[in-house]
């Protein structure tokens, strides 16, 4: 089986158990919310709760690869320096440790645009805002963490890809800017992995992929209480399904993705229409252009065969000298 395949059979598998557009309300009592959406995203690591910030320290503690012992939720707004700045928006921004700071994102689906480039700006711009007049330039780091639901490159669909700053020959420069890509359409071929040979960052993963099938299946459930942050996520789900709200939130955010993917979808369509129409034309100008050519080029050459002067077959067939001459070579090599 070649790798698309797969990648469709494991679509098929993780496939959300209670699909957006279909409910505004709990379809059940036990249904669970997606964290793939981003309401329900940030509503795991944005309450000020106990768990929220137990889940939010855990998940930035996988990530980075070290025990992060504090965390404060930021503005996900940052101030512009001037008028013609961009504004933005983080999904979740943090604050932890030595006044490090976080961006996490949740993109669920893939945009017409680079997401490299943005996640690169929303880093730069985070770095920005860290460093404080006076400094001198030893300003802590920055981390942009993206939660991506689809393979960012061909050739880089690892679970985890780090980026930083490097030079030609893979020198470090100062390590301030980290751009993290976790990958979930990998870690989901590590279902059914022994849990106890899962890395946290996994764990993570399929928590986000599998929160809504908790209910059905053993092995999602056992992988869950493995992980305290994991937990503590779980419980701050159960708890937002419990509203229909929060249902249909979800489902507002389903019609919007749909409305905006069929705009884009209908531009497109219609400047093929528009483009194979004005191709249509060219061709038929073309066409009628190399026609007219070929005759232009068949009455020279009568022309020269009856003994004509190239000034003369230039004066009505607009052919120049230079044509003209090459015309008569092939006609004495023909000869």
């Amino acid at each position: 089986m070649g790798e698309i395949e797969k990648e469709n059979d494991l679509k098929m598998e993780f496939d959300a158990k209670y699909p957006a557009q279909f409910y505004k309300a709990r379809p059940d009592p036990t249904a669970l919310l997606s964290p793939l959406y981003d309401s329900t995203f940030k509503g795991i690591f944005t309450q000020e709760t106990e768990d929220s910030n137990l889940a939010l320290q855990c998940f930035i503690s996988a990530v980075i690869g070290r025990t992060v012992t504090k965390v404060i939720l930021k503005p996900n707004e940052p101030p512009k320096e001037g008028t013609e700045q961009k504004s933005m928006t983080y999904d979740i921004s943090v604050e932890f440790d030595n006044g490090e700071l976080s961006d996490i994102e949740m993109q669920a689906w893939k945009e017409s645009y680079d997401y490299g480039v943005r996640a690169e700006i929303l880093a730069a711009r985070l770095l920005d805002n860290n460093v404080k007049r006076g400094d001198d330039w030893d300003s802590p780091k920055v981390y942009q963490i993206s939660i991506l639901n689809f393979h960012y490159g061909k050739d880089d669909n690892k679970e985890v890809s780090w980026y930083t700053i490097k030079n030609q020959s893979g020198i470090g420069l100062t390590d301030r800017q980290n751009i993290i890509f976790i990958d979930l359409v990998t870690i989901r071929k590590k279902f059914g992995t022994p849990i106890e040979q899962l890395t946290p960052v996994e764990k993570w993963g399929l928590f986000f992929s599998l929160v809504d099938k908790e209910e059905e299946n053993e092995y999602i459930r056992n992988l869950f209480r493995s992980e305290k942050g994991i937990m503590a996520a779980e419980n701050i789900v159960k708890n937002m399904s419990s509203a229909d709200d929060n249902w249909f939130i979800q489902y507002t955010c389903f019609k919007n993705e749909r409305d905006k993917n069929t705009l884009i979808h209908n531009a497109e369509k219609r400047g093929r229409e528009e483009g194979l129409k004005e191709g249509i034309q060219q061709g038929i100008q073309q066409g009628i252009q190399q026609a007219s050519q070929q005759k232009t080029i068949e009455f020279a050459t009568m022309m020269l065969k009856d003994g004509k002067q190239i000034k003369e077959i230039s004066k009505y067939t607009g052919l120049t000298s230079e044509e003209i001459l090459e015309l008569q070579k092939n006609i004495q090599t023909d000869a």
